[in-house]
């Protein structure tokens, strides 16, 4: 980082997000841990993700959830060669959530391919609306570590959800 004629050179470990702040004439640096659990999500949803079949695509995506009662359910990404029959990570996972008897999603951490962030696609955003409250986290990541965190409500404002029902 080229700051003031000065060079700072930072290393952060992922799961960490870096606020850099002017004051004055210094630079405030203040490192700021994501959530209690983003570590441990983060590095299912990657593992996870290895296990992607996209054989049309190549493009690889794990997700991995905290539950109401802290556990970690993941899924990937499944291609099928009838496109719209293929399945997103965050609709693997939400079937995982199930079977497993858990109901409740309470952050969520979506790993993708490329240098990009990985947002939910319109439908897995309806998905986990079911299941997350409004104010969930979503962690859009790449395999590199945290790119953005949005609540539910922003990925999908105006919603419809069971209480419409």
């Amino acid at each position: 980082m080229f700051f003031g004629g000065k060079i700072f050179l930072i290393s952060v470990k992922h799961f960490f997000h870096c606020k850099f702040t002017q004051h004055s004439s210094w630079l405030v640096v203040g490192l700021i841990m994501i959530s209690e659990y983003f570590e441990q999500l983060f590095e299912e949803a990657k593992k996870v993700r290895e296990n992607a079949h996209v054989p049309y695509s190549q493009f690889k995506v794990g997700a991995a959830f905290l539950t109401e009662d802290k556990k970690i359910v993941v899924g990937c990404n499944v291609e099928n060669a009838a496109y719209p029959q293929s399945q997103c990570a965050e609709a693997s996972a939400i079937g995982n959530l199930i079977s497993q008897g858990f109901n409740k999603i309470m952050e969520v951490v979506i790993i993708g391919s490329g240098n990009l962030l990985s947002s939910p696609c319109g439908g897995c955003r309806q998905r986990l609306r079911e299941f997350a409250s409004l104010g969930t986290p979503i962690h859009m990541c790449n395999v590199d570590g945290h790119l953005k965190t949005s609540t539910l409500a922003e990925l999908l404002p105006d919603s419809f959800g069971p209480e419409n029902l």
